[in-house]
């Protein structure tokens, strides 16, 4: 029997794991990747599932972190972006974070020696010809203004948008070490077991006070053509942050809990700057937390300011682009089918979903959907009580107003899922304070879902087994 192919539409994170899932599936899949034919204002290679901004995936912990949770889960489902993430990992504390071309190469290579999956390197303008009775679009935050265009006027939407913030990479060879020194925030280790996966650079109060000064002066990039559009408040620039209240920075990315200095034991920061390593050479460093819109040379001017990058050489400065995203509680069904015209599922950061995982575990689900219906097997999501369930449940409906207009992007977290009791009494019988408590919440949480997401993915695979 000949199978027609499902289309694939950009070769992001979501892109990339649809269209794995769909020929792992045994289902063919065209995969069209506009770049190199045409660029973007945020990617530098051609690979697919190029990283643009971080290169951490984010905590890995699933007993006690939502998206180590979807880690784990997507894990469980053979997710190509979670396989190749963890063969190309570097150090990152308890995060699982990764060398950014080897992964994007990793993923490319992959999928262009998968027997079923072809790849075309041309932009699709406008909407998909209409003998595409099967499109999977995972066009990203960066989608082209005409295939933008086509979907707005399908749907007769007003676009939703909102700023994303990338941040700089210091070479590690410019920093001093004699200031700086290496440690995780209380000395946890990460999935590669290193406890020091950090470069931290220490602050007294005057150096932070004389550098917030000079944030907030700064000269900043001007976007007037979008001066309506919001912060996403996941990766609001560190300059945005400083103008919401001087101490904000303290209490978040520049927190100084956790750590002790190694040259200076009894004297404790006042604010501590944290590089996390870029690249598996361990040659590059980027400056977490650190998204700007400052202007280029003010990056260099300010960010030297900080102890022990007073030298310090920028392999990359920070940026700001637009994302895009769609109304999905409006617009598209419990599948992620576009109510307008069912032969188009959206994944991935347009949908509505903030951050990598999240992006790629979208992809994974509107391939499976996708492959499905294309080999005439039911289309059912999982559990709302796993991560994934409760990711599709915030896209496609779960929102509090019905997709009424104030719909916005959001990371996983235990809030999507159904509540669960804490535990009240440990196995001695003893009751638990109340931060064990929380933490054995989360590990019941995880537990469930991990056992739900199995019965969900035996029974579908009980079903593919009976065709």
């Amino acid at each position: 029997m000949t199978i027609a192919p499902v289309h694939v539409i950009g070769g992001g994170l979501a892109g990339s794991e649809a269209t794995w899932q769909i020929a792992q599936a045994g289902v063919p899949v065209v995969l069209h990747e506009m770049r190199p034919v045409r660029g973007t204002d945020a990617h530098q290679t051609d690979f697919l599932a190029e990283l643009v901004c971080s290169n951490s995936f984010r905590a890995d912990d699933w007993t006690g972190n939502a998206v180590g949770l979807l880690h784990a889960e997507m894990r469980k489902l053979g997710s190509l972006i979670l396989s190749c993430g963890d063969a190309h990992q570097v150090p990152a504390g308890g995060a699982l974070a990764v060398d950014r071309d080897g992964f994007a190469q990793a993923v490319t290579e992959r999928l262009e020696a998968h027997p079923l999956v072809s790849i075309i390197r041309s932009e699709v303008a406008g909407l998909p010809p209409e003998d595409w009775d099967s499109v999977v679009i995972a066009t990203g935050p960066l989608t082209s203004p005409a295939l933008s265009e086509a979907i707005l006027n399908l749907t007769g939407e007003g676009e939703l948008s909102f700023f994303d913030a990338i941040a700089p990479i210091v070479n590690l060879d410019s920093v001093d070490m004699d200031v700086a020194w290496r440690q995780s925030r209380y000395d946890k280790e990460g999935p590669g077991g290193d406890a020091a996966a950090y470069i931290n650079c220490p602050m007294d109060k005057a150096q932070y006070e004389t550098f917030i000064d000079a944030l907030l002066a700064g000269p900043k990039s001007e976007f007037k053509d979008w001066e309506n559009v919001p912060y996403f408040d996941g990766c609001l620039p560190i300059e945005v942050m400083a103008e919401r209240g001087r101490e904000t920075l303290r209490h978040g990315p520049m927190k100084p809990v956790g750590l002790t200095n190694e040259h200076d034991p009894q004297t404790k920061a006042w604010a501590v700057v944290q590089l996390r390593q870029d690249n598996a050479l361990g040659t590059l460093w980027n400056m977490v937390g650190f998204q700007t819109k400052l202007k280029h040379g003010a990056q260099t001017e300010i960010f030297r300011m900080i102890p022990g990058l007073e030298k310090a050489s920028f392999a990359r400065l920070g940026g700001l682009h637009r994302n895009t995203f769609l109304n999905s509680p409006k617009l598209l069904d419990a599948s992620l089918r576009l109510k307008a015209d069912l032969r188009m599922r959206f994944a991935g950061q347009v949908t509505g979903v903030e951050g990598y995982v999240e992006s790629a575990a979208v992809g994974l689900l509107a391939g499976r959907f996708a492959a499905a219906e294309r080999l005439g097997l039911p289309v059912i999501p999982p559990p709302p009580t796993t991560a994934l369930g409760a990711l599709i449940g915030h896209i496609t409906g779960g929102h509090l107003d019905g997709g009424k207009g104030s719909f916005q992007p959001m990371n996983i977290n235990y809030g999507l899922l159904p509540p669960l009791d804490p535990p009240k009494h440990g196995a001695d019988g003893k009751r638990l304070p109340h931060k064990e408590r929380g933490r054995a919440k989360k590990r019941l949480m995880g537990e469930r879902a991990l056992g739900d997401l199995d019965v969900w993915n035996t029974h579908r695979n009980s079903l593919a087994a009976k065709e």
